[in-house]
């Protein structure tokens, strides 16, 4: 009799433990693939997707994600008009560019990222450079041909009347543009604020002659990088994308409660990144770029319809539409979570 049960139990047990496979295989199989660029290395503003991957946000919204690096806030854009990629995390106003010159290419930006745009001018007080534009007539400047920044220039000339015919723009590679500057190749650089200003620092160049002009403190009024996605992918997949979006939602409410703990999942995924440059670098993303007044009344993800009528407006100055988008057209809510889920402070 007692080997009977033994034997009815074990019977049991591997009946359980077979079921258990086989949901683990279900579930495995029900996880949709998303495949996601960043806009750059995994360096501290990349904090809130490394933590939503590492918390297994994408998880629990039945995703599985793949995140690679990028080597510009341009080029998640043709990775995902291409279909390489499902989403990624790219630079706005090259996407109302790139949707201008190729009208097949859907793409749609479904969650602003950052509110207000890291685009800047970096340059040195010691190579002459002052917080005044004047400053800048007859310099020298790294500017790369592929750079986020540097596409805004003849937004940043028309607004602030600026003639640039002393100045001289040299397109120099993304590896050597704050090498050039720190060693006095050129006076100043074009560049997201929080990567030349850091990497300057950490190539010994003092604070004090580090010399940063915000783009959006000289009336540009844009916005900067923000998540986008196919239109095949959002169409075939509504719901993931939705649970995207939850996911890197969560990934940023983390960052926002502790920068330090989220600039870890960065560090483990960068070999020669270091954990103070890294914090640094994303809490100066957070003051700068995405807690901004806007964000903290009305919630993370969303845009002032208005100012983004204005951006596009501006983004008209120094590109001729074939035909001038709408602010829909461009940019969707109907992905976000509720407004009452997106809240950062």
């Amino acid at each position: 009799m007692a080997s009977g049960r033994s034997t009815k139990a074990r019977w049991v047990r591997g009946l359980l433990a077979g079921a258990a496979v086989l949901l683990g295989i279900v579930a495995a199989q029900a996880q949709t693939p998303v495949r996601f660029s960043l806009d750059w290395r995994w360096e501290g503003p990349a904090a809130p997707f490394a933590v939503a991957l590492d918390k297994g946000y994408f998880a629990a919204e039945g995703l599985d994600v793949t995140i690679d690096p990028a080597s510009g806030s341009r080029e998640p854009i043709s990775r995902v008009a291409s279909g390489t990629y499902d989403a990624a995390l790219g630079d706005v106003n090259s996407l109302v560019r790139f949707r201008d010159e190729n009208p097949g290419k859907d793409i749609k930006a479904v969650m602003m990222v950052y509110d207000r745009p890291p685009f800047a001018i970096i340059g040195r007080k010691s190579r002459g450079i002052t917080k005044e534009v004047s400053s800048l007539q007859g310099k020298t400047f790294g500017a790369p041909a592929g750079d986020g920044a540097f596409a805004q220039w003849p937004i940043f000339k028309a607004v602030n009347t600026i003639d640039d015919s002393s100045m001289k723009f040299e397109n120099v590679g993304f590896p050597v543009r704050e090498p050039m500057l720190a060693q006095g190749e050129v006076d100043a650089v074009f560049g997201f604020a929080m990567s030349s200003y850091i990497n300057l620092k950490s190539r010994g160049v003092p604070a004090d002659d580090i010399v940063v002009l915000l783009m959006s403190d000289y009336g540009v009024d844009l916005y900067g990088n923000v998540i986008i996605v196919s239109e095949k992918f959002a169409k075939e997949n509504p719901e993931a994308v939705k649970g995207l979006l939850r996911a890197i939602m969560k990934g940023v409410q983390d960052t926002v409660k502790d920068p330090e703990s989220a600039v870890d999942a960065v560090i483990k995924r960068n070999d020669v990144a270091k954990k103070d440059v890294e914090l640094e670098r994303l809490k100066m993303v957070l003051e700068q770029n995405i807690l901004t007044p806007f964000v903290k009344e009305n919630g993370f993800g969303g845009i002032d319809k208005v100012r983004f009528a204005k951006a596009l407006d501006q983004i008209g100055l120094a590109f001729t539409y074939k035909e001038k988008p709408t602010v829909e057209s461009v940019f969707t809510e109907e992905f976000l979570p509720a407004a009452d889920q997106r809240k950062v402070n």
